[in-house]
């Protein structure tokens, strides 16, 4: 039996101040603020009890928001005590996430607005058909060095073609 699809719920972000990332994701990229920052810590509660499950004992605590995308995609953002940054900002070779990705038909405009918010620009917006299709695309980065792509198209819409032919 072929399973069905399953719907994307949520993608988990891991950032060192989190009002600053609330406020990037908010105001540079429209994500609806479904709860605001606030602390779990390890207790006999709910979350606490759910952490320890997933970090191991002795986890302390964390702040954590969460947000969501026009179609219900959570953004679940986390500031963990100590926290660091990667030694490479994309390590693109190492098994695991590296990357998630957002669309908006206007590229340039929202690339403009996340330069502008403090975050980077990594490579060129790119054609997928130039000349073709209107289909692009862009690399960037937050203010935190989470990069992510831009897309002007849906996914399925822009690989059915066959983008790499």
């Amino acid at each position: 039996m072929t399973p069905t699809p399953r719907t994307f719920s949520h993608i988990g972000l891991s950032v060192p101040d989190l009002e600053k990332a609330v406020a990037f994701y908010s105001e540079v990229l429209g994500f609806y603020v479904v709860m605001p920052p606030s602390e779990a810590v390890e207790d006999d509660s709910a979350i606490g009890i759910m952490c320890t499950d997933v970090f191991g004992p002795g986890w302390g605590s964390l702040r954590i928001a969460h947000l969501s995308t026009a179609d219900g995609i959570g953004i679940e953002i986390f500031e963990f005590p100590g926290n660091y940054a990667p030694d490479e900002k994309l390590e693109h070779k190492r098994h695991g996430t590296f990357h998630f990705a957002v669309q908006d038909p206007d590229v340039e405009g929202l690339t403009a607005r996340i330069v502008a918010a403090g975050g980077k620009q990594r490579m060129p917006i790119r054609e997928y058909f130039p000349g073709e299709k209107p289909y692009r695309m862009v690399y960037v980065e937050d203010p935190f060095g989470i990069v992510f792509e831009v897309y002007s198209h849906g996914y399925e819409l822009t690989y059915s073609a066959g983008a790499y032919a």
